[in-house]
């Protein structure tokens, strides 16, 4: 093992210790030291960096600074011990973030990117993005607090999730359906078949048997939004992964609507609540990002304005 990847391996120990999870590091990091290696470099230059942060094609330059970022992190420690390391500037990849409209998955568009995930071999990597996909549909959990799950957060008997390293450092605990429940315990009879030797607790794993991490995760979505024939709608409302969460709080909301919930404003906090938001502010972004919302409100303020005397 090299001196970097033993640097990699002690960096994210050390964090890890102190109560980060490093979900993206714990992959990102291993990959830069292999492309340090592959060009005979020993230590971290700048020109490097960027190169290896700018690699993917097709993705937000959002991503490109946040892979720098985590560079970056790496290379402060690593100079704490070689000055021969290069601390890449923080402004050397530029970014700016504006919120995009979200994709609202239909029904069909769900189904769609269900029967592509089917379509993935070998069949363990098949299972966990099916299963993957259906939990983020029905939980509305983000991304990253799905692949940062172990199995031990999976309380059958109490039907719920317990997610432990969710956004800001807090923790909360999601319901799950009885066919959620169902679907997960199918899933961890396949894992547990088809992974020999568990390298990790995760509860959703790559098919080598470790934590899948986002990038990949990324990755193979666009793959499967490919696969389902899914075009966008416009160039500022592509799928994404992140819009199943956004799917499942505007269904959520249209759900409550047609139940004939009078009072949406006392159910507000319940939604916040599951998707974690601590600031209910942004729960009610979602009323005005969805047509289908709006629409809903209209009609009833019309209605109130014509019953006043």
């Amino acid at each position: 093992m090299s001196e970097l990847r033993d640097a990699v391996d002690n960096y994210l120990a050390m964090r890890r210790k102190l109560g980060y999870v490093l979900v993206d590091a714990g992959c990102l990091l291993p990959d830069f030291v292999a492309y340090l290696e592959q060009r005979g470099a020993q230590h971290v230059t700048t020109e490097l960096a960027v190169a290896w942060a700018t690699a993917p094609s097709g993705v937000s330059p959002i991503w490109w600074r946040q892979r720098l970022v985590t560079v970056r992190g790496f290379a402060q420690y690593l100079k704490q011990f070689d000055q021969s390391n290069e601390i890449p500037p923080a402004d050397v990849v530029r970014a700016s973030y504006s919120r995009v409209t979200p994709y609202l998955y239909s029904a069909a568009d769900i189904a769609a990117l269900m029967s592509a995930a089917q379509t993935l071999s070998p069949p363990l990597r098949a299972a966990t993005y099916e299963t993957l996909i259906g939990l983020l549909v029905t939980t509305g959990v983000r991304i990253g607090e799905a692949i940062g799950l172990d199995r031990g957060d999976l309380d059958v008997a109490a039907m719920l999730l317990r997610i432990r390293h969710a956004k800001a450092g807090s923790q909360r605990e999601v319901p799950l359906h009885e066919t959620t429940i169902a679907a997960l315990r199918d899933y961890a009879r396949v894992r547990d078949d088809r992974v020999l030797k568990h390298e990790s607790e995760s509860l959703f794993v790559s098919i080598r048997g470790t934590r899948i991490c986002q990038s990949a995760v990324n990755a193979t979505f666009h793959v499967l939004v490919d696969r389902a024939g899914l075009p966008g709608r416009g160039a500022r409302c592509r799928p994404r992964i992140h819009d199943l969460r956004h799917s499942f709080a505007v269904r959520s909301l249209l759900d409550w609507y047609e139940q004939g919930v009078v009072d949406i404003d006392v159910r507000m906090p319940l939604l916040s609540s599951m998707l974690g938001h601590v600031n209910p502010a942004s729960t009610y972004w979602y009323l005005e990002a969805a047509p289908e919302l709006m629409a809903i409100v209209s009609t009833r303020l019309e209605r109130v304005l014509g019953e006043l005397p």
